[in-house]
């Protein structure tokens, strides 16, 4: 049998591609491995300890109800940052405002983070698998200074790291750095994270889709053209696709980057602007999709080039195969 990888040794092996980060990127990984370790753990005791299971009995800023498994990850992952020296600041989606961590060695850090932590959390308690979500960027401000909300609001195209953590039937992290995506799957033996899926493609089209079809009636004419289309014999298969949608994000968008097809939240009379959030949600995934060969778009604009407005900013999403992306916005055009 052949010695697995780890994803310690897999960062360590790739330190060379970045030879600005002289270390910081990989420590800023391994934080991300170290509190998506202790969100796994949780998640698995969902059912067992009170104190992590139901609703925490208030709204985050997103008017969502929040779960108590939200906080605990959000603390994991915020701990895990700030100890870690590397990052000057955080925007999270479970907090109003950024935080801009106060030491004067977390000051020094050349890096944000902004992160979802803990996708589909409305699923907790019905165990569907759920996800963390990250993307890492280099500061604009100053080192040596509190982090800014400039720092926060930059373009897709300028991340320099996004990934997911899946907490399914086994908990996955994949990951980019812009030299394609890596998937590894954490070993409840070893607690090691293991190279499973090494530079993940995919599929150019797909006969799945993923949308809450429970809108469809209140959608654009071309968008219900499109999933008229995916229903009809008329297709590149010559058969209906599958309709799959669990409701979680990182799942939803996992299994289209290995199976192939699309997933699909658009902009509606209740939500005009769309429903997810582009800094959180949107850009990391659309990253991702890029280095795996499929496309990110609003339907009509590449969601990378989006320079956001906001932190909780929202937009439509259209994410997954590169052909199926590229059908669902020829007929939105239209």
């Amino acid at each position: 049998m052949s010695k697995l990888t780890t994803l310690v040794d897999f960062i360590y092996e790739k330190q060379a591609d970045f030879p600005f980060a002289t270390g910081e990127l990989s420590r800023i990984l391994s934080s991300i491995s170290l509190a998506s370790k202790m969100v796994s753990r949780d998640v698995r005791q969902a059912g067992l300890v009170d104190h992590i299971l139901g609703a925490q009995g208030v709204d985050n800023i997103q008017g969502e109800a929040q779960q108590k498994l939200d906080l605990v990850a959000d603390t994991a992952f915020i701990n895990a940052f700030e100890q870690g020296g590397d990052v000057c600041g955080i925007a999270s989606e479970e907090n109003d405002d950024f935080l801009a961590f106060p030491s004067a060695h977390a000051q020094k850090g050349k890096y944000v983070v902004l992160f979802d932590p803990l996708d589909g959390s409305s699923n907790i308690d019905v165990n569907v698998s759920i996800g963390t979500i990250f993307s890492i960027y280099r500061r604009i401000s100053s080192e040596g200074t509190p982090a800014t909300l400039e720092d926060m609001l930059q373009a897709g195209t300028e991340q320099i790291a996004a990934g997911y953590v899946l907490y399914g039937s086994s908990t996955m992290l994949v990951y980019t750095t812009g030299k394609g995506v890596h998937g590894f799957t954490l070993d409840p033996s070893t607690g090691e994270f293991c190279l499973s899926h090494p530079d993940m493609k995919m599929p150019e089209r797909g006969r799945m889709y993923a949308m809450n079809e429970g809108n469809i009636n209140t959608c654009e004419p071309g968008l219900k053209e499109y999933i008229a289309y995916c229903q009809s014999n008329d297709n590149d298969y010559n058969a209906p696709y599958s309709g799959r949608y669990i409701g979680s994000l990182v799942a939803d968008f996992h299994r289209n980057l290995i199976k192939g097809g699309i997933y699909i939240y658009p902009a509606i009379p209740a939500s005009p602007e769309g429903r997810l959030r582009l800094l959180y949600e949107c850009n990391p995934l659309a990253f991702l999709a890029e280095q795996a060969g499929g496309l990110a778009t609003t339907g009509r604009k590449r969601i990378l080039e989006i320079k956001p407005s906001a932190l909780h900013q929202r937009i439509p999403y259209f994410v997954g195969s590169k052909l199926m992306v590229e059908k669902a916005m020829s007929l939105l055009q239209k």
